[in-house]
């Protein structure tokens, strides 16, 4: 008498597992699929760059745009599975290896992107605490370019006339020091793309987009810039020539 209801009790429950044991393999599955590369954390707190750089464009420059291009990246290795396995440095300098121009150009704008700016925020920290330019640097540096101050000079002077949005570099080349600028989110290791006069080990970059600066400078770029070498992390700076 009570079958009917039974048996769909019993249907429901078998209907219940089913469906639990058809979901198991999903979370797997993201699992496998969990992103290539993350947001890397900053070394300072948001805040602790003011009144150089402030909190607001900080939390916006690194939570915002900096995760955009790591997404972006991710969803392009998603889709093309050649190149998953790469690492941000391979992706970054074989951009002439990728035959789909589509692709080239995204990877280009958010390898670069991610890259130029986990460089960026590792060469950062709070007034007083990046040290100072010393040692093999520091004399690379005169060697290069007179005086640390000359090269402040010329470094800001790269980094203002680039035209648009782009980065200013300080890059090893041939054993000598060379500023260096490259637009949008172009690196010194991109070889086939920039110009190889312009090729290099990257010691030391400054992002010039608006993004970077306009809350607090609006239009005044070389404000920024002269507020910049007050959060320099010198001793990163340093270690990155010394790798070189």
């Amino acid at each position: 008498m009570n079958t009917p209801d039974l048996n769909r009790r019993s249907f429901v429950k078998l209907s219940l597992a089913a469906g639990t044991m058809a979901a198991a393999p999903s979370a797997f599955a993201q699992e496998a699929a969990a992103p290539t590369f993350t947001l890397p954390e900053l070394g300072f707190k948001p805040g602790e760059l003011e009144p150089h750089i402030d909190a607001k464009t900080m939390e916006i420059h690194h939570g915002k745009h900096h995760a955009a291009y790591i997404n972006n990246l991710n969803t392009a290795i998603a889709a093309n599975p050649s190149l998953k396995g790469k690492s941000l440095q391979e992706l970054v300098t074989s951009l002439p290896d990728v035959a789909d121009e589509a692709l080239r150009a995204t990877l280009r704008n958010n390898a670069g992107g991610h890259w130029n700016h986990a460089v960026f925020w590792e060469t950062l920290a709070p007034a007083g605490k990046g040290g100072q330019v010393q040692g093999s640097l520091e004399s690379a540096i005169k060697a290069s370019f007179s005086s640390v101050d000359e090269f402040k000079k010329l470094f800001g002077e790269a980094a203002t006339k680039r035209f648009g949005s782009g980065w200013a570099w300080l890059i090893l080349k041939d054993n000598k020091l060379k500023i260096v600028s490259t637009a949008n989110q172009d690196n010194p290791l991109m070889k086939g793309i920039v110009p190889d006069s312009d090729l290099g080990a990257p010691i030391l970059g400054l992002d010039v987009w608006e993004h970077a600066y306009y809350l607090h400078y609006q239009n005044r770029r070389p404000d920024y810039i002269a507020a910049w070498w007050n959060v320099v992390n010198w001793k990163e700076v340093s270690r990155r020539f010394e790798e070189a």
